[in-house]
């Protein structure tokens, strides 16, 4: 298993692009809103480990709510699986709380599920799927 990705919150991707960029280089691609998750996203850094910025898109979504009561910062961190359900039912088995309890679409064409902060300490675990 490897680090994907980890995810940080940011206010405004406008203004918080250019802070990033300077360290991480331009983004891999252009930003993209997650299906159903709330969210405006984008991934920066090269190799396999990247940064993904992550912008609220309204006043419900979690992300939102995350940032107004602990502000931006980072969010998770994410760790490629080759089968996001399998991963989320071994947390389950082994006795950890989940979000999702089947893998979603998410951002970057790939499959996704959280596991509850709760299963990994106060740490909010997300398994991304690679597309077959």
């Amino acid at each position: 298993m490897k680090v994907d990705h980890v995810g940080i919150v940011v206010a405004s991707l406008h203004d918080a692009l250019p802070l990033w960029t300077r360290l991480l280089g331009e983004p891999s691609a252009p930003a993209e809103e997650v299906p159903g998750g709330g969210v405006r996203v984008a991934f920066l850094g090269s190799g396999e480990t990247h940064v993904e910025l992550v912008e609220p898109t309204g006043p419900d979504s979690p992300v939102s709510k995350f940032l107004a009561t602990r502000g931006g910062g980072i969010h998770h961190i994410a760790f490629g699986v080759p089968d996001v359900d399998r991963a989320l039912r071994d947390v389950e088995a082994r006795g950890g709380r989940l979000i999702d309890r089947r893998g979603r679409p998410g951002a970057r064409g790939r499959r996704v599920g959280f596991a509850h902060p709760l299963a990994f300490g106060g740490v909010l675990v997300e398994f991304v799927e690679e597309p077959r």
